[in-house]
């Protein structure tokens, strides 16, 4: 079964290590040294430049529909033959977010509330960044489903760095 697993920075080399996860998905502050983990071939390596914000700030980089759009159409190219690594700085807001999107994605026929509720399960520190929910379920023609799925699932716990977990996928 397809498997997703999110991480913080400090986590990357580990768990591309101990997953055998082959893809990886990045979502970071512009500028901010990332060293991709040598079983992830730089193809198969997306790196999005966005801060973890929910609306326009002077010196950062909101989420936008193109970051969105990359993403989708990553998680749509990828294999699904090795699992896929996505993380943020803290693992917890902009990967989960990012998680929760493209499991949402790749299975059109899904229920998001199930998904959300299933990320809530698999991460109680898990605080998807809004502004990415938000954004794919406008691409997605969910119609405020994930925007609501997620905002019932509410904030997770607190912590400095959130705990890897994986999420599976079901099958396609």
């Amino acid at each position: 079964m397809p498997r997703i697993h999110v991480c913080s920075l400090s986590k990357i080399e580990d768990m591309a290590r101990e997953t055998g996860a082959r893809s990886m998905v990045t979502l970071i502050n512009p500028l901010y040294p990332v060293t991709r983990p040598a079983v992830i071939e730089a193809a198969r390596h997306l790196h999005i430049s966005v801060s973890d914000t929910v609306e326009h700030m002077d010196g950062h980089v909101a989420p936008d529909v193109a970051h969105v759009q990359s993403l989708l159409d990553f998680a749509r190219a990828w294999d699904r033959a090795h699992p896929l690594l996505i993380h943020c700085y803290a693992g917890v807001s902009r990967s989960t977010a990012a998680a929760y999107v493209i499991a949402c994605a790749l299975r059109a026929d899904s229920c998001e509330v199930e998904t959300a509720q299933l990320l809530r399960a698999r991460s109680p520190t898990a605080t998807p960044n809004a502004r990415i929910v938000a954004i794919a379920d406008g691409l997605l023609g969910r119609e405020g489903r994930m925007t609501r799925a997620i905002a019932d699932i509410g904030r997770g716990e607190d912590c400095f760095e959130g705990v890897p977990f994986a999420l599976e996928i079901g099958a396609p």
